[in-house]
């Protein structure tokens, strides 16, 4: 018989990885089952970390102590950031990973952590005693016990997956479901639904012919996702490749919708809006004759490539054609086809802000169990999931994030309040502070809380420390600090600003839109000589906060004043079916969701402003 855990974590993709390594750090005994832990952290589709609005979480994780930040760069094959003609609100770092080295990264990372244990199996059934979970046990019938459990199982519960009107019951190509788990967990009364998401084509590189396509680099300036000190060397950095479809290729792919499960009636479950299939572009923009496709490097070590943009179900014959008429893919091999998969999930209406289950206690669900989708929502609620789980299993106080404190607060708020009606993907217009919660200014936000936690080590507090240190100094100094005309003139000619009648202070200048305090070559000697600290990453912070402070300053009174809302306590406290002053929806959907707290009520659809004065009339009586 296995120990009895203070954590068990189901379930070892981003979520997984990202919750056991969590709980095991804050020193909870912890136990990771997963079905093959030859595939720890596996990136299921593209080879990629980040993007709009996805690059912060993964910033915001490495904040608080997570390690997707950390893996993805050591794994980094290429950087960029994007949207960096806008504002640094929507600036947004991504990097192409070696697949491969991803995975190996995530082992050697939790196997490095004391307390944390592994056991290869499949979990089908959950051990329960009085509404509270006590352990897990598996298909091969062994029980272990803990005070925590984590359910991170992906697209794995009951997963089905398509290509044409071929079915064959799996959570991933070549991976078997799991089963029994999920209907046990309907059968306790819990709301279960259906999502669908799919894949594209896998192809050999070495039979595309690039110079049809357009060669996209990464930044000549290499960045990265941690704000820890890069620890392994830079791999070699390969260039992604562009195409695109054309009236033929459509003709090909139209000729297979008979047999496609998304339009005759085989998938009946939800698929994401925002990465759909090349069917259902070829249907929702039929008006369009081509859509873009990014060609991009499995890794340093494979000739294998991912058609992004290319997801389909449709049949592998029909995919074939079709990709062979792609320009630069004439000659192509395809290592296998695009499939769609569905699977089960659980209305996350029914957490807790906690990820807490509200019917099972020390129950948390993380992922795409969720209905999320993507890498880094996934990763982000398996931190929160396994922070909690640790700090139920030694009775300590919950961590939650509000949505004015990251993106992270924003999605897991979503999840429980909202709920989903199909697979949902954090884009930053979710998020009514969007200029507060950039991708630069994360660690200033959320470490501090990591170092509450436990979570952040020394190494990394250090760090931090070192980091505001260095800001408050350089700021200091721009604000004290007059430049002359002789001085700055040269200077702002150069660079098409305004030229100076007289003396000013050098926040002044950096105000300016196009001016920034690199152009006055401020010497790091004069502000720190800690090995710690990037240079260049404390000159961009102190450009962003002098250039957008009456900005961030507002934004801020705004969220505070909102936030108010959010120390209101109501759980458990109104018996909302009795007050009639209530609409009728509002009166089901507060009693349904139960909210912690008046904003929280303030957010869930169809409560009206209304509604919220008649909760806090009934409050002051």
């Amino acid at each position: 018989m296995l120990q009895k855990y203070d954590v068990i974590v189901v379930g070892a993709g981003h979520a997984g990885c990202e919750a056991a390594a969590a709980a095991a750090r804050l020193g909870s005994q912890t136990l990771l089952i997963t079905m093959d832990m030859t595939k720890l952290g596996s990136m299921s589709c593209n080879p990629a970390v980040g993007g709009i609005a996805k690059g912060q979480i993964v910033r915001e994780i490495d904040a608080l102590g997570g390690s997707m930040a950390k893996i993805t760069d050591a794994s980094s094959i290429q950087f960029r950031m994007l949207n960096k003609s806008k504002g640094p609100a929507m600036w947004s770092p991504r990097s192409q990973a070696d697949r491969a080295l991803f995975v190996s990264n995530w082992r050697e990372e939790l196997e490095s952590i004391p307390n944390l244990d592994f056991w290869q199996d499949s979990v089908c059934e959950l051990l329960i005693e009085k509404n509270r979970v006590i352990g897990v046990k598996t298909v091969w019938g062994i029980s272990i016990y803990a005070t925590s459990v984590v359910l991170t199982n992906g697209t794995f519960l009951n997963g089905l997956m398509h290509i044409g009107r071929s079915q064959v019951e799996g959570g991933r190509i070549g991976e078997m479901s799991a089963y029994r788990l999920s209907d046990q967990i309907r059968d306790f009364g819990f709301e279960v639904g259906r999502m669908k998401t799919g894949t594209p084509a896998r192809i050999d590189g070495r039979t595309i012919d690039f110079s049809k396509c357009k060669e996209q680099k990464g930044d000549d300036e290499l960045g990265q996702f941690s704000y820890l000190p890069r620890k392994k060397a830079l791999l070699p950095q390969l260039s992604c490749w562009m195409t695109y479809t054309n009236p033929q290729v459509h003709d090909v792919l139209r000729s297979g919708f008979a047999d496609s499960p998304l339009y005759n009636g085989t998938i009946k479950s939800i698929g994401p809006r925002y990465c759909p299939s090349i069917e259902t572009k070829l249907v929702t923009f039929a008006d369009k004759d081509k859509h873009q496709l990014f060609l991009e490097p499995e890794g340093v070590n494979t000739c294998e490539y991912y058609i992004n943009g290319f997801s389909s179900s449709l049949p592998a014959d029909v995919q074939y054609k079709a990709i062979k008429l792609l320009p630069g893919l004439e000659n192509c091999k395809i290592f296998r086809p695009g499939y769609a998969i569905e699977y089960d999930f659980f209305m996350p209406t029914q957490l807790q802000p906690s990820l807490e289950t509200k019917m099972i206690e020390n129950l948390f669900f993380a992922g795409q169990i969720n209905g999320t989708t993507g890498y880094e929502e996934a990763g982000a609620q398996g931190l929160i999931a396994g922070i909690n789980a640790s700090k139920k299993a030694s009775e300590k106080d919950l961590l939650v994030l509000h949505r004015d404190e990251a993106y992270i607060g924003v999605l897991i708020d979503d999840l429980v309040t909202k709920g989903v009606n199909e697979p949902y993907r954090m884009f930053t217009s979710r998020a009514e502070f969007r200029i507060l919660l950039r991708q630069d200014d994360a660690d200033a936000r959320l470490t501090p809380k990591g170092i509450e936690i436990g979570l952040v080590d020394d190494e990394r507090k250090s760090a931090f420390e070192h980091k505001m240190e260095t800001i408050a100094k350089l700021k200091e100094y721009a604000s004290e600090t007059k430049i002359t005309m002789a001085e700055a003139n040269p200077i702002l000619t150069e660079l098409g600003s305004k030229e100076l009648t007289e003396s000013t202070r050098l926040s002044s200048l950096i105000a300016r839109p196009n001016v920034s305090i690199k152009n006055f070559h401020v010497e790091q000697s004069q502000f720190s000589n800690y090995d710690d600290v990037d240079w260049n990453t404390i000159l961009e912070a102190v450009d962003i906060d002098i250039k957008y402070s009456g900005y961030i300053n507002k934004e801020r009174q705004i969220a505070e004043k909102i936030s108010r809302l959010d120390y209101i306590k109501i759980k458990d406290k109104i018996p909302y079916e009795k007050i009639e002053s209530l609409s009728t929806e509002a009166r089901q959907k507060l009693s349904s969701i139960n909210p912690e707290t008046i904003g929280q009520a303030s957010r869930i659809s169809g409560i009206s402003p209304s509604d919220i004065n008649v909760l806090l009339v009934y409050l002051k009586r």
